[in-house]
């Protein structure tokens, strides 16, 4: 049984009539008593009153998935199957991180329904995280006549919706996929230093570099022929992303690991589309998810599905096992794109030494997000810079920050690891390239286009 607010009300008038009762003639007790029965007695009568909550059959039905910052419909059927009328309330409860609503304001709603009738309920999902997102219980609460007390029961209807990455930078994609068409010849006429795989025949014309001259062909045509070339298809992609603890840091407002996996769509996306096989591998001290080469329409649905699921783990990433992984499952000649920070201490402890054996069998590139430079702040009025050194502060100098001061003090210290960091990721960015090792940092507006665009140069120059 249930109480509701008009039973606490109930109770209060009750509590002015024990007054009554004493002042006139009756012992406190027996006041509280004679109250109390009365008022027990009317609650029972009125959640006897209520329909059971058990004549309700609940059912779900709508998305499954849903992409980050888009809005899932599911709706919740409950259906009277009792002979009695039924009023009372319904609440839907889901995931915090759902985000479910009922009209857009609440997750619970009011139900009036005759026997036998069927109400829908629209809930509307807006996850704010990747992942499955399930519901928790739908509590059915009934009412009595008077509207004092009830019944209630707790209901498990299992349904989950899958929350997809949002594919931001699928807007860099059909730029991307103009540049690929130039280099496979559609748009453009193709060239020698544009592939190595040969395309066809054609006549020569100014411009054209003598060494694609085909003398055979010529020989038996009335003009110089020239060999066209195009980039090499059904190569192998392999996307490796670390999803250790350096992935978890947020930069803004999302993780590195989801501005990696953002950069990765795209590059899958190209790729794909490009005729090339494409893995994916995640990593950290053991292996996350494997999704197995694929190209064509069903790749990318497939990769997007089995990222959904994936969140940085707080361990310190194993990379003498990120590259074994590797190399046991691609044996043939393939790119891989290393998604990873370039964390000084942690490259040159695990993935510097561990590199050789990748690189001597593979084309690699690694891929790292960087946090974008902090808008500088403008400088003091030079008179009051050279005020600083004085200790003598200028009148129109008032309510200026201090430079080199305390009140400024974190901002030299925070200013300072800035730059150190900048030095440590410089170094390692030299000491990989050294190795033969493509680095690409960026921003994270800018780290998903600039892999896709050394994957474009690497393809062009026939590299993979």
């Amino acid at each position: 049984m249930v109480l509701t607010g008009r039973a606490a009300l109930l109770a209060l008038v009750g509590a002015g009539v024990v007054g009554l009762l004493v002042a006139g003639g009756m012992t406190p007790w027996q006041a509280l008593v004679a109250v109390n029965a009365v008022l027990l007695l009317v609650l029972v009568l009125d959640a006897v009153g209520a329909t059971t909550p058990r004549s309700l059959a609940l059912a779900r039905s709508g998305d499954r998935k849903v992409r980050l910052g888009e809005v899932a419909q599911v709706q919740l059927a409950v259906t009277n199957t009792g002979r009695r009328r039924w009023r009372g309330y319904l609440r839907d409860a889901w995931a915090p991180t759902a985000h479910a609503t009922i009209d857009g304001v609440t997750d619970r709603a009011v139900l009036d329904l005759p026997a036998g009738d069927t109400v829908r309920i629209d809930v509307a999902v807006q996850p704010s995280r990747r992942g499955d997102r399930p519901t928790d219980r739908v509590t059915l609460r009934s009412l009595g006549p008077l509207g004092l007390a009830g019944r209630q029961r707790s209901v498990e209807v299992d349904w989950s919706v899958r929350t997809l990455p949002p594919f931001s930078s699928r807007r860099h994609l059909p730029s991307r996929l103009a540049r690929l068409r130039d280099m496979d010849g559609r748009q453009a006429i193709a060239v020698r230093a544009q592939g190595t795989e040969f395309d066809s025949l054609r006549e020569y014309v100014p411009g054209d570099d003598v060494r694609s001259i085909d003398w055979r062909a010529t020989a038996r045509a009335a003009d110089v022929m020239v060999r066209t070339w195009r980039p090499e298809r059904d190569r192998r992609v392999v996307m490796v992303l670390d999803t250790g603890r350096t992935s978890a840091v947020r930069i803004g407002d999302e993780t590195r690991l989801d501005i990696l996996i953002d950069a990765g769509l795209l590059l899958a996306a190209l790729a794909g589309r490009a005729g090339d096989r494409v893995d994916l591998v995640a990593h950290d001290r053991r292996t996350r998810l494997q999704v197995s080469g694929g190209s064509g329409p069903s790749l990318l649905p497939r990769l997007v599905d089995g990222i959904a699921t994936l969140e940085p783990e707080l361990t310190e990433t194993d990379y003498r096992g990120l590259v074994s992984a590797v190399l046991s499952r691609v044996r043939k000649r393939a790119l891989v794109v290393l998604f990873v920070t370039l964390d000084r201490p942690a490259m040159e402890e695990g993935l510097i030494p561990a590199l050789p054996a990748l690189t001597a069998r593979h084309t690699v590139i690694v891929a790292s997000v960087r946090e974008p430079a902090p808008t500088p702040t403008a400088n003091p009025p030079r008179e009051v810079r050279s005020s600083v050194s004085t200790g003598r502060i200028l009148p129109e100098a008032e309510g200026l920050p201090m430079v080199g001061g305390s009140e400024d003090a974190a901002g030299v210290y925070l200013s300072a690891a800035r730059a150190r960091a900048d030095l440590d990721r410089a170094h390692v960015a030299t000491v990989l390239a050294r190795m033969g090792v493509r680095v690409v940092e960026a921003t994270p507006a800018d780290i998903a286009p600039k892999v896709a665009d050394a994957y474009l140069d690497m393809k062009a120059a026939g590299r993979l």
